[in-house]
């Protein structure tokens, strides 16, 4: 005990304290800047010609220093001890240690100094010309300016490096930037900690296994992947599972971002992928994970520049050779995520550099149960949350989604002063989430709101009478974002589409406009959305899923974008797709509009009770309109996983938009306001249209 207190006693004494050698040079600057204004201060009192010339006259001056511009005068003895009498005792110690008594600026031109000189040899006093030596004036001046120079130089390249510890200084900007965690540590995540996604958590907790016990693989012949590609849309984990298998990994993990290769300077990049395998090799076995690799990964030959470098495809270039080269890279693993699998490279996806390739889907109703259940851990809630009702409510919403509305829900129970976040509260984050902050401040006339409610009313009488309409749950004329009312539904989660599904669904779409002329004999610029969303439908069916009897099975859709200038049919086959979309669409509408004058007086009885409410739920919706006469999903569909068949989704799934968001099937009326329209949902970058 007594060697472990001398041991530690020793360490603390042998500690030396960190000596920054600036503080040294500021020491030695302000030395000089003392040694310059204390030298400035020794020579007396200035004085002036005039009376330069009555001391000499007197006999008083006992030497007189010339240096070119300016005069030093030295006393007699007896004159200074005589000047010296009346003085203090401070004032006679610095008069004792001056250099000189007097100073004086000789004024320029030959006829002063022919006078300094008749005064030196007419009077009796010593006179001595002794030119200035500025040397240590200008070293100073020299050193200042070679110092501020060096620091502006230092500056400019610590900007230029973009700041940083491995890239800041302009001597690292090729050093990678890439974050390491030592065997998990640095990071509280792992597979427990992500929900749903059971396929792809299964594939990386085999390259970890792998990695733990290799013998268990190797004794068969296997091999260890040497990379994985996580592919899927915005939100859905990709990033998560990186962070579960940089905290199961007992082994280091470098994690970087594809922009980190990225740069302003030539060749950068290249070196900062050798560098970042440099540094995996020696720590092998390692795992390399690059978030969004499209940033450097994207196909070759496409809009490049002509007659230049590209300093993208360089770095490209030399990530393929280290991921598979001519050298080995056995023991490093590398890990990237991207939404845009369709860019990259085919050389990068190819067996050998990417073995696996990780699709990592929207969340179906089995796996949002589970992630609501991870994400209302911290959350305080109370008796009535129905996490089976949530699950269902959220249809297309990604596991980033959820988070979201978890957390605007507990925001909005500390808003209203809650201690516990109720079921009513989520609701209210959903509906935030999909169609904006409520506006009930909006100014709008009785007309257009009577407008709005008959809209909203003729979408959710159609959509209630055609058998494949997604089922609704409420329905409102509330202002929200850029829409003035909506009708929200529940869609069901198909795996495959038919043609009957989605003529109904078209049908309910254009229920809202139907119902405007069926009751004011006139339309309106309110249902953009919904004219947007039914051309794009009907557009796909014909020319990308053979959905019509006139064009064939026939798909012109091209998965690889490489027909983005052309189109692959004849002016002729164009002609019959845009009769056959119009026939499809006029259909759907003439249906509608049949649908709403069989059924007038309920039309009426949704939009009244819509007036006079503002939202009415589906208990309303039953008692105007009774029960409806096909089954809905909650009824087919039992909240169990599903196993899905072997069909491809991918392709078979019918999806019009881009990206499947939880979006408002039944559009919303908009307002339009100095000939403009403000369009709803995200339909902002459309031409408006004309009533």
């Amino acid at each position: 005990m007594e060697d472990n207190n001398q041991n530690a006693s020793a360490d603390k004494g042998s500690k030396k304290p960190n000596l920054n050698f600036y503080w040294v040079y500021a020491v030695i600057g302000f030395v000089l800047l003392g040694m310059l204004l204390l030298n400035s201060g020794q020579d007396g009192r200035q004085i002036q010609w005039s009376e330069f010339k009555d001391y000499i006259e007197k006999g008083d001056v006992k030497s007189v220093v010339f240096d070119g511009q300016r005069a030093t005068i030295l006393l007699r003895d007896d004159v200074r001890e005589e000047m010296n009498a009346d003085q203090d005792e401070k004032s006679l110690i610095s008069a004792l240690y001056r250099s000189s008594d007097f100073w004086l600026f000789v004024p320029a031109g030959d006829a002063y100094l022919d006078d300094l000189k008749q005064l030196s040899e007419q009077h009796d006093y010593e006179y001595v010309f002794e030119p200035v030596n500025e040397w240590g004036q200008q070293m100073v001046t020299y050193v200042l300016f070679f110092a501020v120079m060096i620091g502006v130089w230092v500056l400019i390249m610590r900007r230029l490096g973009g700041g940083g510890p491995a890239g800041g200084q302009i001597f690292n900007i090729g050093k990678s930037k890439a974050q390491l965690f030592e065997k998990g540590q640095g990071t509280d995540t792992n597979f427990g900690d992500v929900a749903g996604l059971d396929g792809a958590k299964e594939e990386l907790e085999e390259i970890v296994a792998f990695l733990k016990a290799p013998e268990k693989y190797t004794n068969l012949g296997a091999k260890i992947p040497k990379g994985a590609l996580l592919v899927g849309p915005p939100g859905t984990g990709k990033t998560l599972l990186a962070k579960a298998v940089a905290g199961e990994a007992q082994v280091p993990f470098f994690s970087l971002s594809g922009s980190d290769f990225v740069e302003m300077f030539v060749g950068v990049g290249a070196s900062r992928v050798r560098d970042l395998f440099k540094q995996a090799k020696e720590k092998s076995p390692a795992i390399i994970f690059i978030d969004e690799i499209d940033a450097i990964g994207r196909a070759r030959g496409k809009n490049a520049s002509m007659g230049s470098n590209d300093e993208r495809e360089n770095t490209l270039n030399q990530l393929l050779t280290e991921m598979d080269g001519f050298g080995t890279n056995s023991g490093v693993i590398i890990l990237a995520a991207t939404n845009r699998a369709d860019i990259l490279d085919k050389a990068l996806m190819r067996a050998g550099r990417f073995d696996r390739q990780i699709y990592v889907d929207m969340p179906d109703l089995a796996e949002r149960k589970q992630i609501f259940e991870v994400h209302l851990r911290p959350i305080k809630i109370d008796a009535s949350i129905d996490v089976d009702f949530l699950s269902r409510q959220t249809p297309g919403f990604s596991g980033a989604d959820i988070a979201n509305v978890c957390n605007e829900a507990a925001l909005f129970a500390a808003r209203k002063g809650q201690d516990e976040v109720t079921h009513q509260d989520f609701l209210d984050a959903v509906d935030r989430i999909i169609g904006g902050l409520e506006k009930r401040s909006k100014i709008i006339s009785a007309s257009e709101k009577k407008t709005i409610a008959y809209h909203e009313a003729g979408h959710a009488l159609v959509s209630w009478l055609v058998e494949f309409a997604s089922p609704l749950v409420k329905v409102s004329i509330v202002p929200r974002g850029q829409s003035l009312g909506a009708a929200w539904d529940l869609p069901e989660e198909r795996q495959i589409t038919t043609t009957e599904q989605l003529v109904d669904e078209m049908c309910a779409a254009l229920g809202g406009r139907a119902a405007e002329e069926v009751m004011f004999n006139k339309i309106s610029t309110g249902a953009l959305s919904d004219l947007e969303k039914v051309t794009k439908q009907a557009y796909a069916m014909v020319t990308v899923y053979g959905l019509n009897p006139r064009i064939g099975n026939r798909s012109y859709y091209d998965s690889t974008g490489d027909q983005s200038f052309t189109k692959p049919y004849s002016e002729e086959t164009s002609r019959i797709i845009d009769e056959e979309v119009s026939i499809l669409i006029e259909g759907a509408y003439d249906r509608a509009k049949e649908i709403l004058r069989t059924n007038k007086e309920k039309l009426v009885g949704l939009a009244d009770s819509l007036l006079e409410n503002e939202v009415i739920f589906k208990e309303d919706l039953l008692r105007i309109l009774g029960e409806r006469p096909f089954a809905s999903v909650e009824e087919i569909v039992p909240l169990v996983p599903i196993k899905k068949n072997a069909v491809d989704a991918s392709s078979s799934e019918v999806i019009v938009e881009d990206t499947p968001v939880p979006t408002d099937s039944k559009g919303s009326d908009s307002e339009e306001e100095n000939g403009k329209e403000d369009m709803s949902d995200s339909t902002s970058n459309l031409p408006s249209e004309s009533a």
